[in-house]
């Protein structure tokens, strides 16, 4: 499967038939910069796009010679976060029927927030994914980010299209997912872009009503909680052919159609971040429900304006070698904890104390102290939000807008010879 997947996505980055204008304001093309219209992108998903990684693992990034470039782009001539001048961000996210906004001018801490509307100090895809766009275009970039942890594509973000949300019998059972409910985040997202759109300059201060704007792109980066759904998404005997998340593959199609008819934009470039938690070493599962992730972009009708982008060549080799050490050391701590027969508190006498000492033991002959340095530096979060690496997130941002571009670029004319 990670064959395939390889070669679906060469083909689709180099796919170049046309891309139809996708805004209001039309081709901005042969116009003068001063006339250009202002460049709309949207963000959505779950937890990742969310983003988990914490500013204090900035550092990290520099440790690499490929990524030191990027980092510098991240931080001003002080050392801080850089503040974009040509970008900015409205941000909507939150818990539960607590939702809200926070905007302004693009920099770091518009990730995960506990607050919407305050600094979380922490960043997802969207802060080089801005970087790199604000470098690409003269005129605005606007950021519109949707994102709420643990929600999925079959029922929180379902599309119209695709009809409501059939509840199995584990939801009856447990008296979940009510038929209301099936869409709720997918409408939310469509009510906040067109919110934004309709009172730009409330989020963009500059920003010129006569040169209009552009819905420039979508990125949808999301799949955690379908991977993981055997309800929805059921085990296949061993001898069972085609995808065990085939309906995924269809669920994203008919999202895909729906976000650019609601937001009039036939043919919006579209990017699918494909989940790449555990890298290139995930288990057959995942590597499965990748292939379904990337399956709608070589569909006939996304030719040249839908691209799927592999996040597992971002994942941290180095880092996830060190979280899985200490995966270990929680598994004893549970271990101990239940008396399990193979472990030193078999018969139940060890004290919580002793348990406690014993696990430090256990930790530092398993964990070397540069190992220890060296997770603290890089990793902020768990394996399932990519240990929350800013690194990571940043790679991951950078390459969802650079594939936007050639998108843009495959379909733009070739000047008169």
């Amino acid at each position: 499967m990670k064959t395939t997947l390889t070669l679906l996505i060469a083909v689709l980055t180099v796919a170049s038939s046309a891309l139809a204008d996708s805004g209001r304001a039309g081709d901005s093309h042969g116009e003068s910069s001063s006339r250009k219209p202002l460049k709309a992108f949207i963000l959505a998903g779950q937890s990742n796009m969310e983003g988990h990684a914490r500013i204090e693992t900035f550092d990290y990034i520099g440790d690499d010679p490929q990524t030191a470039p990027l980092l510098k782009k991240m931080r001003d001539e002080n050392g801080q976060p850089r503040v974009c001048d040509g970008a900015w961000i409205s941000y909507y996210t939150g818990r539960g029927e607590n939702n809200g906004e926070g905007f302004g001018p693009l920099t770091a801490g518009y990730g995960s927030r506990s607050n919407p509307a305050e600094d979380g100090g922490k960043i997802g895809p969207e802060f080089t994914f801005g970087i790199t766009m604000d470098e690409a275009f003269e005129q605005p970039v606007l950021i519109i980010k949707t994102a709420w942890g643990g929600k999925s594509l079959f029922y929180d973000y379902r599309p119209p299209s695709a009809g409501v949300y059939p509840r199995t019998a584990a939801d009856i059972e447990r008296d979940r997912r009510s038929e209301s409910g099936s869409g709720h985040y997918y409408r939310m997202m469509v009510e906040h872009v067109q919110k934004v759109l309709g009172d730009i300059d409330r989020v963009v201060p500059e920003y010129d009503a006569d040169q209009g704007y552009e819905i420039a792109g979508f990125v949808w980066f999301q799949g955690f909680n379908d991977m993981v759904s055997r309800d929805v998404y059921p085990l296949q005997d061993k001898d069972a052919s085609g995808n065990r998340f085939a309906e995924y593959s269809r669920l994203l199609a008919h999202f895909i159609r729906d976000v650019r008819r609601d937001l009039d934009a036939p043919q919006m470039p579209f990017v699918i971040g494909v989940m790449g938690v555990g890298g290139e070493q995930a288990n057959e599962g995942n590597l499965e429900f990748r292939e379904a992730m990337a399956a709608p972009a070589s569909l006939a009708e996304f030719q040249g304006n839908v691209v799927a982008v592999p996040t597992s060549p971002f994942w941290d080799e180095p880092l996830a070698a060190i979280q899985a050490k200490y995966d270990k050391v929680r598994q004893m701590a549970y271990l101990l904890r239940t008396e399990n027969q193979h472990e030193a508190n078999a018969d139940g006498s060890m004290s919580p104390q002793q348990q406690r000492d014993y696990l430090q033991r256990y930790e530092a002959e398993l964990v070397s102290p540069e190992e220890k340095a060296l997770r603290a530096r890089g990793a902020s979060n768990a394996g399932y939000h990519y240990l929350g690496c800013a690194k990571t997130f940043a790679r991951m941002g950078q390459a969802f807008a650079q594939a936007i571009l050639e998108l843009r670029d495959a379909s733009s004319p070739s000047p008169a010879g």
